[in-house]
């Protein structure tokens, strides 16, 4: 009879914990927060990129485009922005921010959340100080697994934005002019504005453009002429090592200004929190600027050399070019309407973030 009361007791204990196991909601796989922060982080990149796609357009072409005296190059940001528009229209100011969004919705959602998982881990989850090396080091690590997840997409991009721009128009030498025309007409009978004219040299007409692909195509072009797969991942060693800093400081200097100009613990107007974003984005990309440059240059490298005008054999072949035949100045090409779009972006990269997580998150 005990016996069979302490069966029948352990019984009743295994169905209650067995009923209890089930009635217990199980764990999300990500977390409620976690999942906020991958949310808002890939509304702030595609919202801070979509409002400056001309001059991230226009910083590409200046970074990439052959040293030219013909006076058809890409020169000031109003004019060639002008230019951009008489040449493609309205589609010539969005070319390759499809694609451009395509790859900054994961690429800041990793960014956002990867440095907000590692500032929890290096402080215990809160229960250590965060200082500011601990913040570089998150900052930076952030910006190297951002990079390495979506640096093909980053790299046909770049790709899309030069592939319709008219960057090269040579001069074609040609041997001084006969003394005779064409008809065997004496040059001393000739007019003086037909001599000039054939004296002078010859401009090649631009090429006839060919369609550019959309980003698929443009991939598997990318694929089929320069390589295969190790081809879309060209310029990804100077991309590290550039945006690891420049992420390291990004993050670093906006939440330093965060602490000086929004105090925690008040009410803010949004233009200072947009003041904190801009400031924090200029002095990162002016930081680390040349490292921009020479990713540019490594990513178009596979395209037409004779139209570029170049061709390197790895990272430290194509710093070496550039110092030499540009000076210390070609790593800071396209710097200007760079710093005028980083503004902007990162302003809104940090205010977009900032509202949409404070919106997901349930207090």
């Amino acid at each position: 009879m005990a016996a069979t009361t302490a069966s029948t007791s352990a019984s009743t204990s295994t169905a209650s914990t067995l009923s209890l196991s089930q009635n217990e909601p199980k764990k999300p796989l990500i977390s409620p927060l976690v999942r906020s922060y991958f949310i808002a982080g890939g509304c702030a990149g595609a919202a801070s990129r979509t409002v400056v796609s001309p001059l991230e357009r226009l910083k590409i072409i200046q970074q990439v485009q052959p040293q030219s005296s013909d006076g058809r190059a890409y020169r000031g940001v109003w004019a060639s922005l002008v230019r951009m528009w008489r040449e493609e229209g309205f589609k010539g100011f969005m070319r390759g921010n499809g694609i451009n969004c395509v790859r900054i919705v994961p690429y800041s959602a990793v960014q956002f959340t990867t440095y907000e998982q590692l500032k929890k881990f290096f402080t215990a989850n809160g229960a250590r100080e965060l200082d500011t090396p601990t913040r570089l080091l998150s900052g930076a690590l952030a910006g190297i697994t951002s990079v390495c997840t979506t640096y093909p997409l980053d790299l046909v991009r770049a790709r899309l934005s030069i592939a319709s721009a008219t960057l090269a128009a040579r001069p074609i030498s040609q041997s001084a002019p006969s003394m005779k025309s064409a008809t065997g007409t004496p040059a001393s009978s000739m007019s003086m504005s037909t001599v000039a004219a054939a004296a002078a040299p010859r401009v090649a007409p631009a090429p006839l453009q060919e369609k550019v692909p959309g980003m698929w195509g443009m991939t598997l072009k990318v694929m089929h002429e320069e390589g295969g797969v190790r081809a879309l991942y060209r310029g990804l060693v100077p991309t590290a090592v550039g945006v690891a800093p420049y992420v390291a400081i990004n993050f670093t200097a906006y939440e330093s200004l965060r602490i000086f100009i929004t105090p925690p613990g008040q009410e803010h107007p949004a233009w200072k929190k947009l003041a904190c974003g801009g400031l924090a984005g200029s002095i990162s990309q002016t930081l680390t600027y040349p490292f921009d440059v020479l990713r540019r240059k490594m990513q178009v490298a596979g395209m037409s050399a004779g139209a570029l005008g170049y061709k390197y054999n790895g990272a430290f072949d194509a710093l070496r070019q550039i110092i030499r035949h540009e000076g210390f100045i070609g790593l800071y090409r396209g710097l200007w309407p760079n710093l005028l779009k980083v503004a902007p972006s990162i302003a809104t990269s940090f205010f977009v973030y900032e509202t949409v997580k404070e919106f997901l998150v349930v207090p």
